[in-house]
């Protein structure tokens, strides 16, 4: 019995170092991270409004990536709908979402997080009150396609 118990707790460790190394990997590693595409300039001093409308609208994501949740301020984005992970232009669409406020660290963080230059790019959009803010966008599959071309 006490073999079984021991086995059981082993088992149980590896399983959690296994979901933290995931977790890390996923949320705060910079390995498997190279982005293909020329990043703007961040300023470690300034801060970054961001419009998310997906799993970054859950504090505690927000929490694995950057390190805290901060707060999220109810906004929308008129004239795109959201799709699955993405948001496509559609006239008299509206998407809700929130709208962060990051540091540049943190907006490097959410750029490693969305594989910014690998699967989506960051835009600057009008939100319904008239701001400015950042927005993530999954990349045109033809872009896809051509920056794997030119990185073989």
């Amino acid at each position: 019995m006490i073999k079984i118990i021991r086995y059981l707790l082993l088992l149980l460790s590896a399983l959690l170092i296994l979901a933290i190394s995931y977790l890390w990997l996923t949320f705060a590693s910079p390995f498997g991270y190279q982005p293909t595409v020329e990043l703007p300039e961040i300023d470690d001093n300034a801060s970054y409004p961001v419009f998310v409308y997906g799993t970054l609208q859950k504090p505690w994501v927000r929490w694995l990536v950057m390190g805290r949740a901060g707060n999220g301020e109810p906004a929308a984005l008129v004239g795109y709908q959201k799709e699955a992970l993405d948001i496509k232009p559609a006239p008299g669409a509206v998407t809700n979402g929130q709208l962060i406020t990051v540091s540049g660290t943190e907006l490097r963080a959410l750029d490693r997080y969305e594989r910014l230059g690998v699967r989506y790019e960051r835009v600057q959009l009008t939100l319904q009150n008239g701001q400015s803010a950042w927005v993530y966008r999954l990349m045109d599959p033809l872009m896809l396609e051509i920056t794997d071309e030119l990185a073989d």
